[in-house]
């Protein structure tokens, strides 16, 4: 099917043949897939790649989201880089911080977005993700989980732990447009909410007070 006749369909949550046509066409990328059956009636599981950021205890007493500035601790020190093979475990802790990137690289056309979640499966054990991934977004999705537990969780990499829907909006947007924190990402990469440009307009706001 060509581009312009995928472009003609209703807007809303894709089914499993709108994203394949979307996935013939080249208009969008999901690579690898491991497996066809990754593709489901209305969304795509995705794979925990290898790349992980650990929240870690250190010297300081807080982590500090409202400075960004060169005497400041840069909020990524709190975080270790540590990766592993595909096939390998990895072990969450309660209460950690843990970001990972998936498997797979993906390249979403500038009318769709895509909700992320996490697969039932997982969700039972205590493991929540909430993610949205803007249109025109490529990389590798930087992935926080979130984990309920009370006691540690051993995972696999490369295993389909999240699941991706896609609506195709009204109109395109044009992501790279604006200056993006997180772009064309391929591991993880650590909160950057300490240079949000708000955070010095806040600032001087209470200095006024």
């Amino acid at each position: 099917m060509e581009a312009n006749q995928i472009k003609s369909n209703k807007v809303g949550l894709l089914n499993k043949s709108e994203i394949e046509d979307y996935l013939s066409s080249g208009e969008m990328i999901i690579t690898p897939l491991l497996d066809n059956s990754q593709i489901g009636e209305i969304s795509v599981d995705l794979r925990v790649g290898t790349d992980f950021l650990t929240s870690q205890l250190g010297r300081e007493p807080y982590m500090d989201a409202t400075s960004n500035n060169e005497i400041g601790v840069p909020l990524k020190s709190f975080f270790s880089e540590t990766r592993r093979l595909i096939g390998e475990p990895f072990l969450i802790h309660p209460s950690q911080i843990v970001l990972f990137s998936t498997l797979e690289y993906i390249k979403i056309p500038k009318d769709v977005m895509v909700e992320l979640s996490t697969r039932s499966s997982y969700s039972r054990l205590g493991v929540t993700i909430s993610t949205i991934i803007q249109p025109g977004y490529c990389g590798c999705i930087s992935v926080e989980v979130n984990y309920n537990g009370n006691t540690p969780l051993k995972i696999i990499c490369g295993s389909r732990m999240l699941q991706a829907r896609f609506y195709r909006l009204q109109n395109s947007s044009d992501y790279l447009s604006t200056e993006r924190k997180y772009l064309c990402q391929v591991r993880p990469i650590a909160s950057k909410a300490n240079e949000d440009e708000e955070i010095e307009l806040l600032k001087r706001f209470s200095r006024n007070l």
